[in-house]
């Protein structure tokens, strides 16, 4: 299957599992995807994630972490650089999500990364999605 989008293919189905109260979800592979998991990881949105290999494609199994009452961690997701509009913005310009309380995930020429470490790097880039 062929999509356009593979980010927001992700952000979707992120969103989906954790509105149906999954424990996680499988995405295919790529190294984009991989590092935005990765970001999400650190900063403490999701519980831990694999990467499985199966019938010779590989894929990426996201475990969710929930709070002691079963709410989500992850409230929503928003794609914001699509491939029809692509926004960029420079190191002074920098989003703050919900007051830093939520995370901005950049693409930069040093990775791809999260707005706190773009600000310590001092470097801008592509804004890939908004998490909260």
């Amino acid at each position: 299957m062929m999509v356009t989008d593979p980010i927001a293919d992700l952000l979707t189905r992120i969103r989906n599992a954790l509105t149906a109260k999954h424990d996680g979800c499988i995405v295919p592979y790529s190294k984009m995807k991989e590092s935005i998991v990765q970001i999400l990881k650190d900063e403490g949105y999701i519980s831990s994630f694999e990467i499985v290999e199966t019938g010779g494609c590989k894929n990426i199994n996201i475990v969710f972490k929930y709070g002691r009452k079963f709410e989500r961690v992850i409230t929503n997701l928003k794609r914001i650089s699509k491939p029809g509009l692509r926004v960029y913005c420079g190191v002074d310009d920098l989003p703050r999500v919900l007051d830093g309380l939520g995370l901005a995930i950049i693409s930069t020429s040093k990775g791809v990364m999260s707005d706190r470490n773009a600000r310590k790097s001092k470097v801008g880039g592509e804004v890939l999605c908004y998490v909260w």
